[in-house]
């Protein structure tokens, strides 16, 4: 049978304020907490819950033939508790039915991974176990912050104890190869690695808002037509996506809504397909190859690289300066400073430093600065801040 592998990133940044040299060393208020607390609510009202209630009404209907996993960062975590604490009741109430897995990724969405293992493996248990208190199961999937991968994060993966992880399934990676098949990295053979269906992803993440898309407008049996063709010659096809476009990346007015009401009844139509979460799928199927990614990949846009955190100066140099200080926060021992310097690290303070998306970024995902050099400058400023305090404490 084939497997449908639903997954949504559950992310959401704390933005920061308009920090200017004026502000380094009379006060250490990086963030914007109006901006934080309108963005939730606007968030919890247009996405989260309605999504989530639809999704805990498609569990009632249809029992354990329907699965769904989330990804959810660290700081979402915390902004939900913050502002929108029925938004975590509401994934709560998910994780009660036994239908929901929870995939871990970095605590605070962050990069680290590729400058500090330390600093990476630190989030990743942490942010595992915050999961495991919240929902009562460990999570066994991890996925990184935008699908960002290679064959380095599988054997660290691995060496967490995770038993599957995801990944972009490029047209540089696959080749002749299909994303719809269980593989193993060729760095940690015990490792299932589930690839991203790319096309199908994107039919529901970018296009389905498109008017002038050919598909439009998309139904939940057409797409599930697509699935279904794929059938005979697939093992598990995996849709991941931001959850953003559930009513923010895409309105109600669109019909997503209606559009996921009606997708499991789709798909399940016919027999031989069923839903799986990427633990299930793991177990279910055996890989049919290993995969040798040794280059960096990651789900944006057709270049699949890293660009859109690290593709200019600006942002190397941000990025660079932030984890010279990590030696020096972590002898700090301040429970302060590591709340700061973690929250520094989320990557979407790199991405609003990008020119390459600054005329194109996401509409539900928009930087609050005028420009890629108003986040940079502001960004440095507070990490000057950061370093006036590790000074005043002699490191």
């Amino acid at each position: 049978m084939t497997a449908i592998c639903l997954c949504y990133e559950v992310h959401e940044p704390y933005q920061l304020r308009r920090y200017t040299v004026f502000d380094m060393g009379q006060n250490s208020i990086y963030e914007d907490d109006d901006h934080n607390c309108d963005a939730m609510l606007r968030a919890a009202r247009l996405c989260y819950l309605p999504a989530n209630e639809l999704m805990l009404k498609l569990i009632r209907r249809y029992g354990k033939d329907f699965r769904v996993s989330f990804a959810i960062s660290g700081t979402a975590l915390d902004l939900f508790e913050q502002y929108v604490p029925e938004v975590l009741d509401s994934f709560t109430a998910l994780a009660q039915t036994g239908c929901v897995e929870f995939v871990a990724e970095t605590a605070p969405h962050s990069l680290a991974f590729l400058y500090s293992r330390q600093e990476f493996d630190r989030q990743v248990q942490a942010q595992a176990a915050r999961l495991k208190k919240l929902f009562g199961v460990k999570p066994v999937t991890f996925k990184h912050t935008e699908c960002v991968y290679n064959n380095d994060l599988a054997a660290a993966v691995a060496e967490l104890g995770f038993k599957a992880v995801l990944a972009e399934g490029t047209d540089q990676v696959l080749g002749w190869r299909s994303a719809n098949y269980l593989y193993q990295p060729v760095s940690a053979p015990e490792l299932g690695l589930l690839l991203r269906n790319t096309s199908l992803s994107n039919d529901i993440g970018l296009r389905f808002s498109d008017t002038a898309w050919p598909a439009w407008p998309l139904t939940a049996d057409t797409f599930a037509s697509w699935c279904h063709g794929l059938a005979d010659s697939a093992d598990v096809i995996n849709i991941i996506n931001d959850y953003h476009v559930f009513g923010l990346r895409h309105s109600r007015e669109s019909g997503i809504f209606d559009f996921l009401e009606a997708l499991p009844e789709a798909l399940l139509a016919r027999k031989d397909v069923h839903f799986a979460t990427p633990a299930m799928a793991v177990k279910q199927f055996k890989p049919v190859g290993k995969m040798d990614i040794p280059q960096f990949i990651s789900w944006e846009d057709e270049s699949g690289d890293l660009t859109a955190w690290l593709g200019n100066d600006m942002q190397k140099d941000a990025i660079h300066a932030l984890y010279a200080l990590a030696s020096r926060v972590a002898r700090s021992g301040s429970d302060e400073l590591r709340h700061d310097f973690d929250r520094l690290q989320t990557a979407d303070h790199f991405r609003h430093m990008s020119t390459k998306w600054f005329s194109s970024e996401a509409p539900d995902r928009p930087s609050p600065f005028g420009s890629p050099y108003d986040a940079y400058i502001t960004f440095m400023n507070v990490l000057a801040d950061l370093e006036m305090r590790l000074k005043r404490m002699n490191l």
